[in-house]
């Protein structure tokens, strides 16, 4: 990352994204609070949003799918490589969920110049995209109750695009902090060391 920030990348899902009232604070219109209604019956299923990340370029993009898979991951994966067409080797930073490390997966990224870099497990901190989904649940999900995945979708990529061409709004450079110290927290509990309330 410090050498080649322009050619590492990171890839992880996000969800799963269900079709319920969430709440939350978030940049949902305001407005009294409605009751929130049961959701015994889930009919819509789930979604999971396949992220993709820059860290040279700063940018973030993907696309909701049913579910996760090896094919979802390999369609992710080519859209990485796609954003650097010229064809020199990129580093993709991913967590060693199978999906992720198939054989069909490990040989297109050998063919490709794909380096893929497995973070160890429970180790969620290690991948740069994670700090990006906090803002992602907030500015999409908090504060919503979206009526089923097509508008959902459409929200997230509406996010998605403004975030893009915002990527330094102190809004979302706010919510990435506070995401990075809720991983960080998770990182001490993990691996020995101390949470933050003992720590202060």
């Amino acid at each position: 990352m410090d050498r080649f920030p322009d050619r590492v990348f990171a890839f992880d899902e996000f969800g799963p994204l269900g079709i319920r009232p969430t709440a939350g604070s978030g940049w949902a219109e305001q407005g009294r609070p409605d009751r929130l209604p049961a959701t015994y019956h889930r009919t819509h299923g789930v979604r999971y949003f396949h992220g993709c990340y820059s860290v040279g370029e700063d940018t973030l993009w993907g696309v909701n799918c049913r579910r996760k898979g090896a094919a979802n991951t390999l369609t992710a994966l080519k859209s990485i490589r796609a954003a650097r067409p010229d064809g020199a080797p990129i580093y993709v930073i991913l967590d060693n969920l199978s999906a992720h490390k198939g054989a069909d997966i490990r040989r297109w990224a050998k063919k490709n110049k794909v380096e893929l870099c497995f973070t160890p497990t429970y180790a969620s901190w290690a991948n740069p995209i994670e700090a990006h989904f906090g803002p992602l649940r907030q500015f999409t999900i908090a504060n919503s109750h979206h009526p089923n995945h097509t508008v959902q979708t459409r929200v997230l990529h509406a996010y998605l695009r403004w975030r893009n061409a915002n990527a330094r709004h102190r809004d979302v450079l706010a919510a990435e902090r506070s995401e990075r110290a809720r991983i960080r927290s998770e990182k001490g509990i993990r691996w020995g060391g101390r949470p933050l309330s003992a720590a202060a």
